[in-house]
């Protein structure tokens, strides 16, 4: 499915998965906006997430994640998102022993992948505490092994992350989402 041009009336992408690699998502309505953005939309800024993006997702192929999606205000028409948000499909046995974080952190020269609560760090003007990924690359990544998000939907059920993560937190209404792809073969 080809990203569409325009967001919804509401301002996000449509409902959807939009199977994209790091290069076509560099030229897509989510960097460069819609043909009647607004002055303050910054694709500069949206541009620089992806660069970061691009480092993570490129760890996360090396470790042999394939199943990796994006959302959040990322996928939305606001003018300069705080970052971007997703998660990845792993293997629960990697994740749950500790191997998955420890060969990430093995390719981070930063060793920013975790996901322990006491990593997380407050942020000037945010009242959420962080985790080193975002404060370093300003990308959030979760694993998702069939668990619950902590998100819910608008009858108070807790959904998994590929239900949550296709739900605008504005308004519980249903947005697209982004698969990134390994870079096509030339």
């Amino acid at each position: 499915m080809n990203l569409p041009e325009h967001f919804t009336d509401a301002g996000l992408l449509p409902p959807g998965d939009y199977p994209l690699t790091i290069p076509e998502l560099r030229e897509s309505l989510l960097v460069y906006g819609p043909d009647d953005r607004p002055p303050t939309w910054d694709s500069e800024w949206r541009g620089h997430l992806v660069d970061n993006l691009a480092i993570l997702t490129d760890q996360l192929f090396a470790t042999g994640i394939t199943e990796i999606f994006i959302d959040g205000s990322f996928v939305e028409d606001k003018d300069h998102p705080n970052d971007i948000d997703g998660y990845f499909e792993c293997d629960l046995v990697a994740l749950a022993s500790g191997e998955l974080e420890r060969s990430l952190n093995r390719l981070d020269p930063r060793k920013c992948w975790t996901w322990e609560p006491r990593s997380r760090r407050p942020y000037r003007g945010y009242p959420k505490l962080q985790l080193p990924m975002w404060h370093i690359y300003r990308v959030e990544f979760y694993p998702h092994v069939g668990q619950l998000s902590g998100i819910r939907d608008g009858f108070g059920n807790e959904l998994e992350f590929p239900s949550a993560f296709r739900l605008s937190r504005r308004d519980g209404a249903q947005r697209g989402i982004v698969k990134i792809l390994r870079a096509r073969a030339a």
